[in-house]
Order: structure tokens, then sequence, then C-alpha cells
């Protein structure tokens, strides 16, 4: 597999790709691309990364599984490709900061590099997976491998905002530094569980406050 990440990120990353449990890893993912359907295509395994460099975020979502459709997952959590309709967590999302700022979205695409590009790392925690099976890809090493990106954003950086949904992504940002970080917990977006303390969480206006009491500029997440 090859390791089309961003510079800043091979840099922090360097000790993880040398380690057992990634060689076995890429062994997997290479065979998988080669003998079954798998998502999203090879060139945006690391798409989080690329939009969203080290040093540039601000923010951290972090997700589960990429979206195990025909032309869904496209490398950020909770996202999909351009001519997609919106899964049923987006619309949430989207209904949640529209709701937050009391104003409509001026952009419905479910793409989402516009976030990342502003600092929001999109990070699911299983980059891959082989279609309509979700969850197939786990287990594999690359839980191992993002737990590794939360642990040196965790340490080397300051003052990031953690956006916890969940019960997966609560247990994956268990051990962030909570003196130096902001770490924001809530219901999944899911419909089967929005309801349940999702909607009306203001995460996003809260983000901001924060970002900007920090000296950052807000993200648009209009």
């Amino acid at each position: 597999m090859d390791i089309k990440i961003h510079p800043s990120w091979k840099e922090q990353l360097s000790d993880e790709f040398e380690k057992p449990y990634f060689k076995e890893l890429t062994d997997f993912i290479k065979g998988a691309y080669q003998n079954e359907v798998v998502y999203p295509a090879p060139a945006h395994i690391f798409r989080a990364f690329e939009l969203c460099p080290f040093e540039n975020v601000k923010v951290v979502i972090l997700g589960q599984d990429p979206y195990h459709g025909e032309g869904q997952a496209n490398g950020l959590c909770f996202a999909v490709g351009e001519d997609q309709k919106l899964p049923p967590s987006l619309k949430n999302i989207f209904k949640e900061i529209e709701s937050d700022f009391g104003k409509p979205l001026a952009n419905r695409s479910g793409d989402l590099a516009r976030w990342a590009e502003q600092g929001v790392l999109l990070l699911n925690a299983t980059l891959t997976v082989r279609a309509h099976l979700p969850g197939s890809h786990q287990g594999k090493g690359w839980e191992q491998f993002t737990d590794a990106v939360v642990k040196v954003l965790s340490e080397k950086r300051e003052n990031l905002v953690f956006l916890l949904w969940g019960n997966y992504a609560k247990a994956k940002g268990a051990h962030i530094d909570r003196e130096k970080h902001l770490v924001l917990e809530s219901a999944h977006p899911s419909p089967f569980s929005a309801y349940g303390g999702f909607f009306g969480n203001t995460h996003f206006s809260q983000t901001n406050d924060y970002l900007i009491k920090q000296g950052k500029d807000p993200i648009d997440w209009l």
C-alpha cells in the first residue's frame, strides 16, 4: 500500500508505519483491494490527512467506519461523494448546525472537504471497508493506527476541540488530555439516537466560541 499521506503526518506517525501491525495491515489491505470491492478508492484512504495537515488541525470529529455503498465513502468521516444523497446521520448533523446557528446552510454538499480545509480532521477509526459489509475491516489494525493519531494530537498540540458522538467515539477519545483540549460529547447523530442528546448539543457554536477564545479563526460550518 502506497502511503500517500501529507508530509506533516508522515513525520508525526513515522514510528507507526514501521511497526509490525502496520505491515500486516498493509498486506491485508493490498489483498483486499485486489480480491474484492473495497471503499473508499485507494487514493482517498488518507484523504482526511491530505486535506488537513497536522499543524492545521483545530477540530477532530471521530467516526467509526466508511460508508459501504458504491460512491459513498470519500475518506472523510460522515461525508459522502459529491453526487451522493445525504445519509441520515449527515442530514442530522446539518439539521443541528442550522438549529445551532439559527440559519440555513449555504452549502449542503455532503463532501465536507470545505470543513477539512479549514482545520477539521474528519477521522474514521477504520479507514477502509468491504462493499456492503459494514465493520468488515475492523480489527485489522486500523484502530491501532487511528488511536496513534488521536494520541499524537493530544500530546503534541494544544487547545484542539474533539467532538465525540456516540459511545464508540467516546471510548476512542477516552485518553485525550482534557486539561489541554476541549472535549465535547453527546449522542450519535444517527436517527436511532439523535433525539437522545445529539439534537440541541450546540457543539458547533461551542467549538467556534472556544477557537475564538484561543485566538483562532472559527470554522464556517454553514
